[in-house]
């Protein structure tokens, strides 16, 4: 049944003074939801009245498009503003006001351990996903000769961590090659078979930010704990993408940005550590002994900006008003839609699992380099996409998000229809 409101809006009888009253925060957005409840997830994310509720919580460029929100994204406006008024409280008396702020993080700390499903004293509030993995990457204690399995897909930034700790105390990395796509299974074997008596620690993506290719993490933890190995999962991409919770995956690190899929500012994010590895977990900044059973121990890194973290509080209000499952329902609809589209072009190469593809796949076309068609779609489209380029493939990585519009995802496949039929040389100067 249609609400008067949706009526009106589907009409058209709604005047712009109408729009103009409202804020387009979460009380907008919450009664957006309430007159969908019900309705499945899937339903939802193809009822455009529904998302451009959603679309119109931002303020937005739309002079280009963005399909690279999975390196960061744009926060909504209550999100934006609420960053900005606890900037601008702290200010006033930074000593003495940025002291109160922080108390904020434990409400956030709270918030999150409730949302992604854990205890609050298993997650230390970080500046983002580098700095949470960090923290675990190198605080294990390992020794000349420990292996760490990882695989060649995984995060530059990470590898690199590794690649200093080889280099510095002639530990042994290993990184597991895999095609695109693959399976579950298949990453779960290789995994299996690669292990030896020398591993200590399986380090692997959530989902990567290469290809989103999702890995079994929850078969994969359990197979280290069987063989007496700790567990590090990087879920830079996966963090209020889709749904999950940390207890169900079992693993003992887990390390995420906020400033992706919860739409939180940057310089926040979060590390989950399993209760009995926070004791032996040393912090990547000293802490005092006092603290060495406090997951808090983890956010020793100095004087900092309390405001970010503050935020988080209003990107998690935004986030749950929406829904996980329909944010996920919505990012695949979103996807699916151009890849429908573009795969009946024998040139057209999917990178990504379309089974497990929810706002993260990467395209490529035969015969034409990515950042080429990077290029071209910038200069003559102004769409904004992330070139990929690797020795066994290469591709674009599109990450829409809910402010993402329909038009805009069409505009896309009409850029991409344009390279294949014409070339780079048809992009403008």
């Amino acid at each position: 049944m249609v609400s008067r409101r949706a009526f009106l809006r589907i009409t058209g009888t709604v005047g712009a003074a109408a729009y103009a009253a409202k804020t387009y925060g979460i009380e907008e957005v919450l009664a957006a939801s309430a007159q969908v409840a019900g309705r499945s997830a899937d339903d939802v994310a193809q009822d455009e009245f529904y998302w451009r509720e959603i679309q119109q919580a931002f303020t937005l460029d739309r002079t280009l498009i963005n399909l690279n929100n999975g390196n960061s994204c744009p926060s909504p406006r209550v999100v934006h503003e609420a960053l900005k008024r606890y900037l601008d409280f702290s200010n006033q008396a930074p000593v003495y006001h940025r002291g109160l702020l922080e108390q904020n993080r434990e409400t956030a700390r709270r918030r999150l351990a409730a949302e992604f499903g854990c205890d609050m004293e298993e997650i230390a509030v970080t500046r983002n996903s580098s700095e949470a993995l960090q923290i675990a990457q190198n605080g294990i204690d390992l020794k000349a000769g420990d292996e760490v399995l990882t695989t060649e897909q995984d995060y530059g930034r990470m590898l690199t961590t590794w690649d200093q700790r080889m280099r510095r105390e002639k530990i042994k990395v290993t990184q597991i090659n895999f095609p695109v796509p693959t399976t579950q299974d298949d990453l779960y074997q290789r995994f299996d078979k690669a292990i030896t008596p020398q591993t200590k620690v399986l380090h692997f993506c959530h989902i990567t930010n290469l290809t989103g290719q999702l890995f079994p993490v929850q078969r994969l933890a359990r197979l280290a704990r069987q063989r007496g190995l700790l567990t590090i999962v990087d879920g830079a991409h996966a963090a209020a993408h889709f749904p999950f919770k940390l207890r169900d995956l079992e693993m003992d690190y887990y390390g995420t940005s906020l400033h992706k899929w919860l739409l939180a500012p940057h310089n926040t994010g979060f590390l989950y550590v399993r209760r009995e590895r926070i004791a032996p977990t040393w912090p990547l900044q000293a802490a005092p002994a006092r603290r060495s059973n406090d997951i808090r121990k983890f956010e020793e890194v100095g004087t900092i900006s309390a405001a970010p973290y503050a935020a988080i509080n209003e990107a998690l209000a935004f986030h749950q008003a929406i829904g996980v499952e329909r944010k996920a329902a919505r990012l695949r609809f979103l996807t699916m839609r151009w890849v429908n589209q573009l795969k009946k072009n024998p040139r057209i190469k999917i990178h990504s699992d379309l089974e497990h593809t929810y706002g993260l796949a990467n395209v490529g076309i035969e015969g034409i380099k990515a950042a080429d068609a990077s290029k071209f779609l910038w200069n003559k489209y102004r769409i904004i996409a992330n070139a990929i380029v690797r020795d066994d493939y290469q591709g674009l990585r599109i990450t829409p998000n809910v402010y993402t519009t329909l038009e805009e995802i069409d505009t896309f496949v009409t850029a991409m229809e344009d390279l294949l039929k014409n070339g780079v040389s048809a992009a403008t100067a």
